[in-house]
């Protein structure tokens, strides 16, 4: 039995309470989320788990032997039964009589859809020979850091020997695929008392009669594999030791929310990256080491690190002894630019005649000594898992270094993996990413009924969202709702009161560090008042400027400040309302606020529109249901300058429109997506009415 207490080995998670009863497929799920429970089993996505079970088949009624095995572009620690291909062994096998040899081994992929049991739509995976060959019923094939780290060493077959005896054997590095599926049946076969195999510069496979026995062995080999390490690691100097001291937590930041940004807007040019930013200890004591750069140069080791992270990264130099923060903005651009031109050299020089086009040639990973790192991707949960690839990878030179010599993937090798035609493909059958894919929108007074309808309507197109807001408990409910339904990666809530300069400044650079930047600001915090004018206090008036006024200002002047540290424009909605063109009675410091956040807007599209920053206007009116303006005073208020009672004031609203029609906070949201999408790229300084018609508040 494995050691179930917590600490720097891995728990033995099985229960056999909880897999008591369970089918042979569930029992191979269960497998599978608890081994990806951990990190340090396997990385998000990587890895795969199998099962060879016996099952009825649906066309002759016979028991046949089913490999279940995780498809293509599953997650172990989230998968469920539909996540698995299922084949018929026995057409596995056969797929043997068809091999014409390693130059053709490719063609072999194309056969396994006519192994489907059952007519499972799930894609199988270009691990599956290899699951298939191994002549035992349960197989896991997991990217430990720690057996990895083995894995990549330059004597790694001498230690997998050191630490394993026979119960683990070696082979040396193959490109997944029909090939390494034979290697490994023959290496089953001449050892038939070995228990799993260390595949170098890759990972690790174990193998079971059991799904437990399978799990128990994985977690047992990662485990001696980890001790083995901390004995032979002890009084080593990690990474040569560390040279340069880390700032200090809100010096890193400040540091982040300044170069990211700009390192955005110079690799956005094709497509708009996110960004994130990870300063974890582990990412601060590689960047603060001696042997970061030889360390960085090598690449990475594992395929699944640099399909994801680019076979290595790139270093910003930047000494925080002395920390000159615009010495390294002033160097980014030739910094980014020479990583262009290796990373073009790089393809050159291992291109075949049917490669694909060069892709991307900008980093993915950027390291800075003393503050460290900055991932970027096409969508935030890309980066972020990019960024946890690379703490993998790190791990990884971290543990070979420490006891040989770290060894990365030979440039020809890693680029045979990164433009397989294979992968090609499957990139290919990527569906076309959304409107705002890339995009990052910060929408003040997000928490109210316009707010989140907004960001709701962002999101659904593939925008990033911060919402601001100065009502915490609202925020708080905003960005629970959202963040369940598209996902933590994409919304953030800041805690922004649009009338403190400060907060407003920190409001963006908490932004800049959470996602990278800003396209879209969604100006949207408002109040509302009503009285006559010789009622209205200078405070009431004083108030209604503040909020509706100098706020528009406040967070329109820090999104331009960003717009142009990028450099690859920006669109700024000020939502203002009827009343900023059609004065009503008692409510004068209202309406002449929402007149001055009009004009703002025309001056700002005046000044924004040689950087290809749009700025334009959405004027709703009576927008009861939902907004949190409608709430309290304001609402008896308009009420009672009607004559009427606030039961009566929708209605009354409803039938002054010329459509009599009400209005909501999606047609607000809509207005808004068209001026901050595409659909209005050739529009600034414009106003859209959104009021069911009314002729007072005509714009000409």
């Amino acid at each position: 039995m494995l050691d179930k207490r917590s600490g720097t080995r891995l728990a033995n998670l099985w229960d056999d309470a909880k897999a008591k009863g369970m089918s042979d497929p569930e029992l191979l799920v269960y497998r599978s989320n608890v081994l990806g429970s951990d990190k340090r089993v396997t990385n998000y996505g990587g890895g795969n788990t199998s099962s060879k079970i016996r099952q009825k088949d649906p066309l002759t009624g016979e028991s046949v032997e089913v490999l279940w095995v995780k498809g293509s572009g599953g997650d172990s620690a989230s998968i469920r039964l539909d996540g698995f291909a299922t084949l018929y062994m026995d057409k596995l096998r056969a797929l043997k009589g068809l091999y014409r040899g390693l130059d053709h081994e490719d063609e072999m992929v194309g056969y396994l859809p006519h192994c489907t049991f059952n007519l499972n739509p799930r894609a199988a995976s270009i691990d599956t020979p290899l699951h298939a060959f191994v002549p035992k019923p349960c197989v896991d094939h997991m990217h430990p850091d720690a057996i990895i780290a083995i894995a990549a060493a330059k004597d790694s077959k001498a230690l997998t020997r050191e630490i394993f005896g026979d119960a683990i054997g070696w082979l040396p590095w193959k490109r997944p695929g029909f090939e390494l599926g034979l290697w490994l049946e023959r290496f089953c076969l001449e050892n038939p008392g070995a228990k799993g195999v260390v595949l170098a510069s890759h990972g690790l496979f174990t193998w079971g009669e059991t799904p437990k026995e399978c799990y128990e062995t994985t977690i047992s080999v990662i485990n001696q594999a980890i001790a083995w390490f901390e004995r032979r690691s002890e009084g080593v100097a990690i990474f040569g030791g560390e040279v340069v001291k880390s700032l200090d937590t809100e010096a890193r930041r400040a540091v982040a929310a300044k170069l990211m940004p700009r390192i955005r807007g110079l690799i956005s040019e094709k497509s708009h990256k996110i960004g994130h930013f990870d300063d974890s200890p582990a990412v601060l004591e590689f960047v603060n080491s001696r042997d970061l750069r030889p360390l960085a140069a090598l690449g990475t080791s594992c395929p699944d690190h640099f399909l994801r992270t680019k076979i290595r990264p790139l270093v910003i130099e930047f000494d925080p002894a002395k920390p000159d923060v615009d010495a390294v903005v002033t160097r980014l651009a030739g910094d980014i630019a020479a990583y262009r031109v290796g990373y073009q050299a790089y393809y050159d020089k291992c291109k075949h005649a049917d490669s694909p086009p060069v892709r991307d040639p900008n980093a993915v990973v950027y390291l800075m000594p003393g503050v460290g790192m900055f991932t970027f991707a096409g969508d935030k949960a890309t980066a972020r898992i990019s960024g946890e690839f690379y703490v993998n990878a790190i791990n990884v030179m971290r543990g070979a270094s420490t006891v040989s010599s770290y060894v990365g993937l030979p440039d020809q090798e890693a680029f045979d993996i990164e433009y397989w035609l294979l992968e090609e493909a499957k990139l290919q059958r990527l569906p076309k990413p959304k409107a705002l894919a890339g995009q990052i929108a910060l929408v003040t007074g997000g928490a109210g009924g316009i707010g989140r309808a907004t960001a709701n309507r962002l999101l659904r197109e593939g925008a990033c969202v911060v919402l601001a807001d100065i009502d915490e408990t609202a925020l708080a409910s905003a960005n629970d709702e959202l963040a369940k339904a598209y996902g933590k990666d994409f919304v953030r809530p800041v805690l922004i009161n649009v009338t403190s300069e400060d907060q407003v400044i920190s409001g963006f650079a908490e932004t800049s560090v959470e996602f990278g930047g800003i396209d879209i600001l969604v100006s949207n915090a408002g109040l509302a008042s009503a009285a006559p004018i010789e009622e209205t206090t200078l405070a009431l008036w004083n108030k209604n400027m503040d909020i509706l006024s100098t706020g528009y200002f406040l967070v329109s002047r820090e999104a331009f400040r960003l717009f142009r540290a990028q450099k690859i424009g920006g669109n700024v909605v000020f939502v203002a309302s009827k009343n900023g063109l059609a004065a009503s009675p008692n409510a004068a410091a209202y309406c002449t606020a929402k007149a001055a956040e009009i004009h703002l807007a025309r001056c700002l599209a005046l000044e924004g529109a040689e950087a290809q920053i749009r700025v334009n206007v959405v004027n709703p009116d009576a927008v009861l249901r939902g907004s949190k303006i409608w709430t309290g005073e304001w609402k008896e208020q308009r009420a009672a300058a009607y004559k009427m009672s606030t039961d009566d004031l929708e209605e009354h609203y409803r039938s002054r429109s010329m459509l009599k029609r009400s209005v909501f906070p999606e047609d607000i949201a809509e207005a808004i997506y068209f001026f901050a999408s595409d659909m209005s790229a050739k529009s600034t300084g414009n106003i859209l009415n959104v009021d069911a018609g009314n002729a007072q508040s005509f714009t000409r």
